[in-house]
């Protein structure tokens, strides 16, 4: 029988680097969860990835800028799709309290 587990205890300390850890993967999908504590994308540099992610934040508080779009603001429960090979950038995650992420990797 299956044990549930809970995505926001044990929180691994983020302080130095983001954390990531993989809790499904088949595949053309993996689901991840990020936790952060402070981290953004080193200035002037830009991720992209060649499949679609949607990203769910389930505490804390972050910055994200998709190219050639606003800034947005994120707050628990806000959610986003970021398609595949668009440009984007973490600019800020709240410095005094984990952020954690739920990411899902399509295709």
């Amino acid at each position: 029988m299956p044990t549930p587990e809970n995505l926001l205890s044990d929180l691994p300390a983020a302080r130095n680097e983001e954390q990531f850890l993989a809790l499904l993967q088949r595949p053309g999908v993996r689901l991840e969860r990020i936790v952060s504590h402070g981290q953004a994308t080193p200035p002037g540099e830009w991720l992209s990835q060649p499949q679609e992610e949607w990203v769910l934040l389930l505490t804390g508080a972050a910055k994200l800028t998709l190219e050639g779009q606003p800034t947005l603001t994120l707050g628990p429960g806000d959610h986003v799709l970021i398609p595949a090979g668009q440009a984007h950038r973490v600019e800020w995650t709240q410095p005094n309290a984990p952020t954690v992420w739920l990411a899902l990797h399509i295709g």
